[in-house]
This record gives C-alpha cells, structure tokens and sequence, in this order.
C-alpha cells in the first residue's frame, strides 16, 4: 500500500500529537493521582484554592496536590490554619473530603474567586459555649470534626450555591437566607432556615452517627481509615468484624473485614472524639475490584437509643497489580505446601 504524502503527512501529525498528549500526562498527572495512587475522590476539582478567614483575616493561597500527585502537606497546614485547627497530632488536618468537594464545588460556579469563610473549625468547648448563648448551633455539629464550613462567594447567590449542592447528594447543605450557606463532608442532607433542627433534641443518643471513609477509592489490601462523627456522647464500642457490602447493600456478597484493635479485643473502645477519628481496617488483598458499602455494628451501647449498626458512605476498590500478584504468589506456595 503507498501512502500518498498528505497522507504521510497526517499520521506523522497525529503521532506528533499523541506524542504531546502522553507527555502532557507525565508531567501533569491528574490531580491526587500518581503512579501509585487511585484518583482518591469521585468528585474532584483541579486543586487550586484561595480562602480566607472574614473574622481574623487569616488566608492560603494553595495547591491541594504536590507536584507527584498526592495531597501537598504545607498547603493543607495552611488551611488548618485559616480553619482555626491546629494543636492536633502530626498529619491531622480539617478533613480531606471537605476540602476536595469545596474546590469541586467552587470551580463550577466560581472558578478562581475568594473563598469567604464564616465558621470553620469549631472545638467541642466553644461549640457548646455558642450552643448555652443561644447560637444557631447543633450539638453534634460537623464543625467539631473538622468536616464543615460556613462560607460565601462573591458574587454568588446563597440559594443558588445551596441548590446545586443539594442537587448532588453527597454532603451536608444548609442555607439560612442571604449570601452563606453551611456546608460539611457528614450525612448527605439539606436544609433551610425552616427546615433547620439544631434546636431539637434529634441527635442525642447518638442517633444521628455517621460512617465515613478518608477517600473514596482504594486499592486491594490498602489500610483505610474511618471516622464516625456526628457524636453526642462516648464511650461506646464497635465490634472488631465488620462487613463489606457488594455493591453497596450486600446482596451480591459480603466480606469479612477487622477492625483494628488489641489482641483478644472484640469490642474496640471508642473512647473520645479523637479515637472515633481513629478507626483503621485493612482490606483483604484479594477483594473483588467494585463498589462496596461497610457495615459496622456497635457493642457497650450507652443508650438503647444508639443505633446498633451504620453503614458507611459507598467506595470504590480498584485492582492493584502488585498487590494482586503477591496475593496469586502466596496462595500458589499455599497450594504447593504438603497436606
């Protein structure tokens, strides 16, 4: 077959140009992405995030991802400290997922502009003090697990941010009237002035507890981290067997997965608002790549009101080739082991 020169011509342009795109790939991979790493998030904006704090005057400028794709720690020291969080353990910060959705959210209707924040993290002591003064203010509020914020755009109307939040159904919305609206990484739920219950007595007991992980996607045999919050009394325990939900509801199969928790143990203590931040499990390296839900059920229940059993927000696990490969080497020497 003889090509003719502007035929040439053409595939060595669209060589030339899929070469530039795999370069481009190299050296910019997608945000919280690198070799080894899943994107960590189903939604997720290009990173880029300018807030600053309307009572203190504190503000970051920042890039969430570092140059290899992972979560760059001096931008988020930066928000913690526009946040007001700190004091904590190395490595904590206000939450991940909060953080990701808010530059999701922003960039649609807000490309590039200020992030006004009104309320941001909030200790337990001073949520309680704004509580007793008659603040519109929940007791189990998300703001104390570092997973909310107040906030407005310039520019943008309050119910319009709310309505388009609300219509994705991932997170927590409220909106009171005017230009700020209360948004958090905890229930997906919303609300309005009217609909508002800080002032009942729903959330006692625990009732209102929820389950989440740090990220939404992880590899096979990956160590995750959860969170229950949303909280209005410890201790508590959950029990050291939880379950993965296929495809969310179980039905297409469970698995077994272990809390971690000292040797005997089988109610693992959750003692204050920072063990419930520290909740850890390993998932078995041979998982079935797919979507999945946790169940944890609960043991030394303070209340009977507290409900027996959560199940967390849905995740993804995705092949891991090394992992996967180590997983087929050990079971072929299992095989190969006299009986």
């Amino acid at each position: 077959m003889i090509l003719s020169d502007m035929a040439v011509s053409r595939l060595s342009l669209l060589n030339r140009s899929l070469l530039i795109a795999v370069s481009l790939l190299i050296l910019f991979p997608c945000p919280g992405m690198s070799s080894s790493d899943p994107v960590r998030f189903f939604r997720m904006g290009d990173g880029k995030m300018s807030i600053r704090n309307e009572h203190n005057g504190r503000e970051a400028t920042v890039n969430l991802f570092d140059a290899e794709g992972g979560f760059n720690e001096e931008a988020l020291d930066a928000i913690d400290r526009v946040f007001g969080f700190g004091g904590g353990r190395k490595g904590e910060h206000i939450s991940l997922r909060l953080l990701v959705l808010l530059d999701y959210f922003t960039d649609r209707i807000a490309p590039g502009e200020m992030i006004h924040l009104i309320s941001g993290y909030r200790s337990p002591a001073y949520n309680l003090k704004l509580k007793k003064s008659g603040g519109n203010v929940a007791r189990t509020s998300t703001h104390m697990d570092g997973m909310a914020l107040d906030f407005y755009l310039d520019g943008v109307d309050g119910k319009t941010l709310w309505e388009m939040i609300r219509r994705e159904n991932c997170c927590g919305v409220g909106h009171y009237g005017g230009t700020y609206i209360h948004f958090d990484s905890g229930r997906p739920r919303f609300w309005e002035a009217a609909t508002s219950k800080t002032g009942t007595k729903e959330s006692e007991f625990n009732r209102k507890l929820y389950l989440s992980t740090e990220y939404d996607r992880y590899r096979q045999g990956e160590r995750v981290r959860f969170f229950l919050t949303s909280l209005s009394d410890f201790p508590f325990g959950v029990r050291k067997t939880a379950e993965l939900l296929k495809d969310g509801d179980g039905k297409n199969g469970t698995t077994v997965l272990t809390i971690e928790g000292r040797d005997g143990e089988e109610c693992v203590m959750i003692k204050d608002r920072n063990a419930s931040r520290s909740i850890h499990a390993t998932l078995p390296p041979g998982l079935a790549p797919g979507r999945y839900r946790i169940r944890f059920d609960f043991c030394k229940r303070p209340f009977e009101q507290m409900p027996a059993s959560t199940i967390s927000n849905e995740i993804e696990i995705v092949k891991d080739e090394k992992t996967a490969q180590g997983f087929q080497g050990s079971r072929v020497q299992e095989e190969k082991k006299p009986r």
